[in-house]
């Protein structure tokens, strides 16, 4: 049998092992006792979370649409997920070795783009939330002030364009903040004021402009 043929056929089954492999990893991650398996604290303390019977964190609200772990911890798109995988491949890595640190040190933070794939509109001009939080009222002071503007959202894109240290999804709506409520939008009102702070100092408006 010619050599070319013996490396068409180790190609091919590679290919079927790496695409196997990967079917694997994408049923088991779609379980989020499985990511908490590995992941000891606090992670296994975010799934607790999740089967509450009142969710206290954005996270665990998330988990009662019907979403997992992965669905945020995943970029969007094949491209998205795959990297995904990569990162829990090389965390499997480390767990079996003996390598991984315990708690997990956040190297891959969540990214604009993992929120957009369900909260697109979100950031477009015109958008308005079908409730006024109060974290907002609170922070930007009252509902018929810039709370109800959304602008803050629409103004995300052109602060992160001016400045490297611009704020972003998860600087005001951080998943696993304990200690909030659906009525506070799971956000904490001195936080959000200090975002709000931050990003009026780069495009040059007052607090309440």
């Amino acid at each position: 049998m010619p050599f070319v043929l013996y490396f068409v056929i180790g190609l091919v089954l590679l290919i079927l092992l790496a695409a196997g492999g990967f079917v694997f990893a994408a049923n088991m991650e779609s379980q989020d006792p499985f990511c908490s398996s590995c992941h000891s604290q606090p992670e296994s303390t975010f799934v607790q979370r999740s089967a509450a019977t009142q969710p206290v964190d954005l996270a665990s609200y998330h988990t009662t649409q019907h979403m997992l772990c992965i669905d945020c911890h995943s970029g969007p798109g094949i491209s998205g997920r795959l990297q995904a995988e990569i990162i829990g491949a090389r965390n499997t890595i480390k767990w079996f070795t003996g390598t991984a640190v315990q708690p997990a040190v956040v190297s891959f933070p969540i990214r604009d783009q993992n929120c957009l794939k369900c909260y697109r509109a979100v950031a477009q001009k015109g958008f308005r939330p079908m409730q006024q939080f109060l974290v907002l009222e609170s922070a930007l002071g009252g509902p018929q002030g810039d709370g109800a503007k959304n602008h803050w959202h629409e103004q995300l894109a052109r602060w992160q364009t001016a400045s490297p240290q611009a704020g972003t999804c998860i600087s005001c709506h951080s998943g696993h903040y304990d200690g909030t409520d659906s009525q506070s939008g799971f956000s904490n009102a001195q936080v959000v004021q200090s975002v709000c702070n931050a990003c009026h100092q780069v495009l040059g408006k007052g607090k309440n402009n």
